[in-house]
């Protein structure tokens, strides 16, 4: 059985909710991704912040990034996937929430993320396919 584990990119760093954008941009630069789960101060997954969210959310709104936190960007249920769920639960997980990049935790620490690269990497065609069209699928017409 594959798990999430076995397929995840590990070395994934949070971004403290209480972190500013551009220090969460200068992060992302460092570990070369282009997302990072943030955490409460309790260090539990609390949203995910992607270099799109502060492009589109701050800096193209007028908002200066030194200024708004990552918390602040925060919405919605962030979804993580266990380590050892198979890998059928996270194109599941993915799939039912139209997500392309899930936390991975293992007794309740973060241990790695799993981005579409990853799912490249390690799946089959035809599930990649299936994945590709669920996940952008479009939910209204242009």
């Amino acid at each position: 059985m594959t798990t999430a584990g076995d397929i995840m990119h590990r070395g994934a760093q949070w971004i403290p909710a209480h972190e500013t954008l551009d220090r969460a941009a200068q992060l992302m630069r460092e570990l070369n991704v282009g997302a990072l789960p943030i955490s409460d101060e309790n260090e539990r997954l609390c949203g995910i912040l992607t270099d799109r969210d502060i492009v589109v959310g701050c800096v193209a709104m007028g908002h200066d990034p030194a200024k708004v936190t990552a918390g602040e960007m925060a919405k919605g249920t962030p979804r993580w996937i266990d380590a050892d769920a198979d890998v059928g639960e996270v194109l599941h997980e993915m799939q039912e929430h139209q997500i392309r990049r899930l936390p991975v935790i293992r007794d309740k620490r973060l241990v790695g993320m799993i981005s579409e690269a990853d799912l490249a990497r390690h799946l089959a065609g035809d599930q990649i396919a299936s994945w590709a069209e669920s996940v952008y699928a479009r939910t209204t017409p242009r």
